[in-house]
């Protein structure tokens, strides 16, 4: 039998091939995606590209022109037409959606069937290599940080190699060719897929190098023996391809396979490894498939099984990470094997990006929160032209979803009318302040864009009745209730808007040294508690809360903003957690029952941290690849549960802002032992080790300048020196 790599919670294998493109396995480059089906004798490789998206129109797209018409919507508003006020927000347009995102092609690697004998797939995620093992061969593929190359390497004889753009759901205005040939004696086989005339990119294209005994035969290749292939991939504006430029970049390229994977590992492990967990598993329930350990806990829905949570943990960093880099990751991640992705496969973000990136910072990896500072970056001046033409605002408004090609915003509809989503910017620029908090590293344009956040809520802010207010306003994708019991959308004072416009001009203030905003801040409308005793979802009287919905937008100021904390703010914190408790499930999405975690974490309530896990990893919403899926059932592939769950983990086993730590704030009920290593807290500390068993919790912290910082933890509490790079011990309980 072929002896499979040595248990390792770092590492996912199976016994059996991908059932559907879902359960291939994954690697990537934050530029590059790869999906491996591992059937032996017919492989596919889907490629991807993040900037792969089908034109539809919408590049060109702009913001609605309603600066006039703001008194009227103001009035209808406040008058209780709200739905009125819906209609004119849109401009009288129809519901566009953005580009949809889709896959480039898949390499077919066949080959005449054969029995198969000691057949396991694994995904590495030290190294991001995935291989294919059985009696009769081997195949080792991975996407290169250092090279920007899809790496494969083919140890199994014989073989035709391929390429193909029939993949499910291909619309029949997109057309494929593939052609095999030989130049400067390399043999290369190259896909170029047609766009239609729609108003955006020409075409895309993927060159593959095959360094091998390989001859080219019409549009396949023919290998005997041992192959390595390297693919470049491209997408082009004009009908000038640059294939001449992609041919020399793969010649150039290295020609040998171990080396190849080195120059990658060196950018690939060191971030993964920055951050592990261990919860003590036993090293045979490490060794086991992933199928049994996803069987397992579906079988025993009702807990957490520590061998599948402590797996899932490691996947979504790697995951994340490996589909964070020119972009930051879309609502697959940088994954998709069909053309009809859900939502157009975009980057969501009036919850689902933010969620993906709650562990980025707090998790080590500060790559994807540079990648995530390279969309804002490139999108800023939109949001600016949004605030003039819908608000006739300074500042920032941002959309609540973008194709990477723009941030205009331009989806509205009466039911979704995000020209009333004020909290939009500040929401976005929220990873990247936190990432100045964690790491002591300046700002930069960070801290005048979040200056022009707090701009647009003063220009926005309206006098009523002698109170200020915001009007329109918007909890992402719900509102009050009418008579009839259906959510009207536009209203007053979301409070999430309410929020983001405190944090922003607390956080603009602190970052400028302008006082400019205070009067206004002192003037905001403060939270409000209903008659259930529970956080209203928004700040204005006679509203009927849509308590059945997935969002939790009103929670803002629990999570992220970290206004409303048990400690210091112990009855808003009260109410909050009365809110989590009156809201129901809606569909069980997975973002619902994350940013729920995420917010019970914040709330020091571990009971509920994992009731709201169970609903993930005992809803049967992980595929074989360890991606997730946006619904129990594996309905829809969506990468939000599988990024969003390390930083769940981490919030409910330590908390930070400056000048305070807490030592597991929230622990989920069955996770009573183990270590986390290397977790970096707001206040630009570290914590290399925490180590936790019944009674007790030590940890051993770093902090990168001299500081003095509160440590909790339910065994006690203590006041520390930190000097700067030293490492310092504590313990807490028996």
């Amino acid at each position: 039998m072929t002896a499979g790599p040595p248990p390792s919670a770092h590492r996912i294998w199976d016994d059996r091939p991908a059932a559907g493109w879902e359960d291939a396995f994954l690697t990537g480059n934050g530029e590059y995606g790869l999906m491996v089906h591992g059937d032996p004798y017919a492989e596919r490789l889907v490629l991807n590209h993040h900037r792969f998206v089908l034109p539809n129109g919408t590049r060109d797209a702009r913001p609605p022109e309603l600066a006039a018409m703001l008194p009227r919507i103001r009035e209808l508003v406040l008058a209780g037409r709200r739905a009125e006020a819906g209609e004119l927000l849109t401009g009288g347009r129809e519901l566009v959606w953005t580009q949809s995102y889709h896959p480039g092609f898949a390499l077919t690697v066949d080959a005449p069937p054969a029995p198969v004998h000691d057949y396991r797939r694994h995904t590495d995620f030290t190294t991001g290599e995935v291989v294919v093992v059985w009696s009769g061969g081997r195949r080792r593929c991975f996407v290169s940080r250092a090279d920007r190359l899809v790496v494969t390497h083919l140890d199994m004889g014989a073989v035709v190699l391929g390429g193909t753009g029939d993949l499910p759901g291909r619309p029949d205005t997109v057309s494929y060719e593939t052609t095999a040939y030989r130049h400067d004696g390399l043999v290369f086989l190259r896909v170029r897929g047609r766009y239609p005339d729609a108003g955006g990119a020409y075409g895309f294209e993927g060159l593959t190098l095959v360094r091998g005994d390989a001859e080219p035969a019409g549009d396949r290749v023919l290998v005997r023996g041992p192959a390595l292939l390297t693919t470049v991939l491209d997408r082009t504006e004009t009908p000038a391809w640059r294939t001449a430029e992609l041919q020399r970049r793969l010649a150039d390229g290295g020609d040998d396979y171990p080396t190849l994977l080195a120059r990658h590992v060196d950018r690939h492990a060191r971030p993964y490894g920055r951050v592990s967990l261990d919860l003590a598993v036993p090293k045979t329930d490490r060794d086991r498939p992933v199928g049994e350990l996803i069987a397992r806990q579906l079988a025993a829905p009702d807990r957490l099984d520590p061998a599948l949570l402590e797996r899932l943990f490691h996947a979504g960093r790697y995951l994340l990470f490996s589909a964070s880099g020119v972009l930051p990751p879309r609502l697959t991640g940088i994954w998709l094997a069909s053309w009809d992705a859900a939502w157009a496969g975009d980057f969501t973000t009036d919850a689902n990006l933010n969620l993906q990136l709650a562990g980025a910072n707090v998790g080590a990896l500060p790559e994807v929160t540079a990648a995530h500072a390279r969309l804002v970056r490139a999108q800023v001046d939109d949001w600016r032209r949004n605030a003039r033409a819908v608000y006739g605002a300074r500042g920032l408004l941002a959309p609540s979803r973008t194709d990477g090609e723009h941030g205009h915003l331009f989806h509205v509809h009466p039911h979704w009318p995000f020209t009333a989503w004020l909290a939009g910017a500040d929401w976005l620029l929220q990873p990247l302040y936190e990432h100045h908090q964690v790491t002591g590293e300046p700002l930069g344009e960070v801290a005048g864009w979040l200056g022009e956040v707090a701009d647009f809520f003063a220009d926005v802010l309206t006098d009523v009745d002698g109170e200020l207010a915001l009007v329109p306003s918007y909890s992402a994708e719900t509102g009050p209730l009418d008579d009839d019991g259906r959510p009207v959308p536009v209203a007053v004072n979301a409070t999430m808007d309410v929020a983001a416009a405190r944090h922003a001009m607390v956080v603009a203030a602190e970052v400028t040294g302008s006082q400019r905003w205070a009067a206004l801040l002192d003037r905001l409308p403060g939270y409000r508690v209903d008659e259930r005793g529970a956080l209203a979802e928004w700040v204005w009287p006679g509203y009927r809360a849509d308590d059945d919905h997935r969002h939790v937008s009103h929670l803002y100021p629990v999570w992220p903003a970290d206004e409303i904390d048990p400690e210091d703010t112990p009855e808003l914190a009260g109410a909050a957690r009365r809110a989590l408790e009156v809201r129901g499930d809606e569909n069980v999405s997975a973002h619902g029952s994350l940013h729920r975690a995420l917010v019970a974490a914040r709330l020091g309530d571990g009971d509920l941290v994992g009731v709201n896990l169970r609903k993930i990893v005992g809803g049967d919403m992980f595929f074989r690849s360890l991606m997730s899926a946006h619904n129990p059932g594996l309905v829809t592939y969506n990468a939000d549960a599988a990024h969003t769950l390390p930083a769940v983990l981490i919030e409910a086993l330590v908390q930070s802002r400056p000048g305070l730590l807490r030592l597991l704030p929230a622990v989920p009920p069955g996770l009573d032992r183990g270590v986390l290593r290397g977790v970096t807290c707001r206040g630009r500390l570290t914590v290399e080790e925490l180590a936790w068993d019944v009674g007790r919790v030590t940890a051993r912290l770093v902090a990168d300048h001299d500081q003095r910082v509160r440590v909790g933890s339910p065994y006690g509490e203590a006041l520390l020196d930190l000097p700067a790079g030293t490492a310092v011990r504590v313990a807490f309980g028996g």
